[in-house]
């Protein structure tokens, strides 16, 4: 199995994470960016789920949701949170720490335009992670939506929007045989990224 080498990685951890990327096979039915994300309010206690990151750049990683939600809740409490990509196919994995920022109204909405009508309609339905009474209140209120922006562009509701983790560290995981597993972590220190080898 190839070795993952403190040497021989970038001195970018976004470069190597898109090279990482680059090498996952990619079904035809299979997102690209399914990631886990760590949240966790004032009263310590963590929640987890799968996510869809829906962009990455040299800043972060940018994923969408209703504000209202338990996740939304939880980030307005504490800016602090992580993702995990996990590549089994490859034996790899990568955690990504750091501090969330909300993006750019215009940006969500740049982003809402692009997602199909009914996903558009869903949002609008949708008060994420509050208690309904049975799914036919929900396909109920698609339908009231689905009337009430008939034969026009579906808006962004006020309340969704998207957030960016901004990476404050990040570990590169490779599996190895007899579980001496290779360890690679970058550490954000000022304007540049500190690069040291873990023990498995």
């Amino acid at each position: 199995m190839e070795a993952l080498s403190e040497i021989t990685v970038s001195a970018d951890p976004f470069r190597q994470f898109s090279k990482w990327l680059n090498e996952k096979p990619l079904r035809a039915d299979e997102e690209q960016y399914i990631a886990t994300l760590g949240t966790a309010g004032t009263e310590g206690r963590v929640s987890v789920r799968k996510v869809l990151v829906k962009d990455i750049d040299n800043e972060g990683f940018t994923f969408f949701t209703n504000y209202n939600s338990r996740k939304a809740n939880q980030i307005a409490e504490n800016p602090f949170g992580a993702l995990l990509f996990y590549w089994p196919e490859l034996h790899r994995q990568v955690r990504i720490e750091g501090r969330f920022g909300k993006v750019p109204s215009i940006k969500s909405s740049e982003y809402f335009e692009k997602r199909p009508r009914q996903s558009q309609l869903s949002s609008w339905a949708s008060e994420q992670s509050q208690p309904v009474p049975d799914r036919k209140y929900l396909e109920d209120k698609v339908e009231f939506f689905r009337d009430k922006f008939k034969d026009q562009l579906v808006p962004r509701p006020p309340d969704w929007g998207g957030y960016k983790l901004i990476p404050l560290w990040f570990e590169f995981w490779q599996e190895r045989e007899h579980r001496l597993h290779d360890r690679i972590i970058y550490t954000a220190s000022g304007n540049k990224w500190i690069i040291t080898r873990l023990a498995p």
